[in-house]
């Protein structure tokens, strides 16, 4: 019991260390690109482009992941290489300003705004991204439905811990600090203090070991390991190969999305909608405080009345985030009796309609305790956001004959016809058994069978979706109404929409007895 809690915990931890620095991110990214003298419509658009990339190729990481084959595991390598990306872009966005100054000797400030853009999307694509193959890792180590919940729930609480953190870190006035004042800014001590917890909880998977999803095959996994260990100086081929492959698999991302079944289309969708609400609350949040509330100006001169209000509206907003993650850790530890009182379709609707509820108040008061404690309540739709379509994927995944019909009978077609082929080379019978119910999910190519990470990639492109909409409209929206309000009250009609979709989730058995 004390080992698997710990390979829980293990397992977890890069989950926390990726949301304490998008959490920051959250907190520190639109005032930097206001500062630097970004347009607000061209900011929400730079906000944009990192899940823009992550639509394109998280489906792609999914799908290489599942098929991949090497010493360290089909998840760790992806998760490694994607982690480099997070700690380029931890130095890149508070040291932009210095880096371009040595880099280009007149008119730096084009190259500054340039390295802070492609730092700011590396953060959120590297950084979201690096979550689909720690889902599938999660889901490998911890199968069937009971377990995962009870994985998933673990990672809710982790992500809301690590939440905790990073919006906590900017809410305290660390510019008298002596690392502050020796480093030259806040920000460059909290992003150099990001990148120690970061690489702290990275090492924490290279103490993990991946089980082999196919049982009889660990004898021969063992052996490929040796192999491995002899031509290790072949693993940057191997990475190079891998790109290959991805950029190869691009024109099939589409197909991956339209060869969905019903019941995940049912599910990308409320997700979708959840998700959108969400983040029009989150990306924003900040910029709301500071400007509604406090009545700041991000673009004012440094040391003026209107910019001290605006950097004292987000650490107000800071707060008010962190009280959002404080909440959604106590969700997560009552996840397990709530989801067995309410069940989840009851549990799923209550927490959309939470955030309408919330929403609607922040849209309508002037309050800052009221807001803040608004804010607070979001929380547990983050938790509940972050269990749920994780645990129903796991679901579906575990009886793939009663929610994947059409899939599993094309893919019973195709093993028919292979095990005849095999027949006349082995000269003996295959049991059908053995195909349909012992797959071997990193053999599989994606349009012949469902692997959990591509479909994990699926929902993860919804979540990546959701930042895409309101990132593109938000800005042009709040210049056409010059109303910052706008940002709350798109949130509040989003999550009506997402409270109706969500009813048509299929949740069990009987959803998809009524469903067919």
């Amino acid at each position: 019991m004390r080992s698997h809690l710990c390979l829980l915990l293990l397992v977890n931890m890069m989950t926390c260390g990726l949301e304490v620095c998008l959490a920051v991110g959250t907190i520190y990214i639109p005032p930097l690109l206001l500062e630097a003298g970004v347009e607000e419509r061209y900011m929400t658009m730079v906000l944009g482009v990192g899940p823009v990339l992550g639509l394109i190729f998280v489906p792609l990481i999914g799908s290489a992941s599942d098929s991949w084959k090497g010493r360290f595991g089909r998840r760790r390598p992806f998760i490694w290489a994607l982690s480099m990306g997070v700690l380029l872009s931890l130095v890149l966005i508070p040291h932009a300003t210095s880096l371009a100054s040595l880099l280009a000797l007149q008119r730096p400030r084009w190259l500054e705004v340039g390295l802070l853009v492609l730092g700011i999307i590396l953060l959120q694509f590297c950084g979201q991204a690096c979550f689909t193959p720690l889902e599938a890792l999660v889901s490998d180590l911890f199968p069937g439905e009971q377990e995962s919940r009870s994985a998933f729930t673990t990672f809710s609480l982790l992500l809301s811990l690590g939440g905790c953190l990073g919006y906590l870190l900017p809410a305290v006035n660390w510019k008298d600090g002596v690392a502050s004042l020796y480093l030259g800014s806040q920000e460059a001590f909290i992003y150099m203090l990001l990148t120690l917890i970061f690489l702290g909880c990275m090492l924490s998977t290279a103490m993990i070991s991946e089980e082999s999803t196919a049982s009889g095959e660990e004898s021969g996994v063992r052996k490929c390991r040796r192999l491995n260990r002899c031509c290790s100086w072949l693993m940057p081929l191997r990475l190079c190969g891998a790109a290959a492959r991805l950029l190869a698999m691009l024109p099939q991302s589409y197909q991956m999305y339209q060869g969905m079944p019903r019941v995940l289309r049912r599910l990308f969708l409320a997700d979708l909608c959840s998700w959108m609400a969400l983040e029009s609350f989150l990306l924003f949040y900040t910029d709301f405080v500071g400007e509604r509330l406090y009545h700041g100006q991000p673009s004012a001169v440094p040391g003026s009345k209107r910019k001290l209000l605006f950097e004292e509206g987000v650490r107000m907003a800071s707060l008010g985030l962190f009280l959002q993650c404080l909440t959604a850790v106590c969700c997560s530890l009552l996840m397990e009796r709530l989801l067995a009182r309410l069940g989840p379709k009851v549990l799923l609707l209550c927490s959309v309609g939470t955030l309408t509820l919330s929403t609607a108040v922040m849209t309508l008061s002037h309050s800052t305790i009221l807001v803040t404690t608004m804010a607070a309540a979001t929380g547990f739709t983050f938790c509940t956001l972050q269990v749920l379509p994780y645990t129903l994927i796991c679901l579906y995944h575990s009886n793939k004959q009663v929610f994947f019909p059409s899939t599993v009978r094309k893919h019973s077609t195709t093993s028919k016809d292979t095990s005849s082929t095999q027949n006349e080379h082995l000269g003996g019978p295959c049991p059908s058994a053995c195909i349909l119910h012992l797959p071997k999910p990193e053999m599989e190519h994606p349009s012949s069978s469902r692997g959990m990470c591509l479909d994990l990639a699926l929902l993860d492109s919804a979540y990546l979706l959701s930042q895409v909409v309101p990132s593109l409209l938000m800005g042009s929206l709040v210049q056409l109404t010059h109303n910052v309000n706008a940002y709350m009250a798109s949130s509040c009609a989003l999550s009506l929409l997402a409270v109706g979709v969500s009813s048509r989730i299929v949740f069990d058995r009987r959803d998809m007895e009524l469903l067919q």
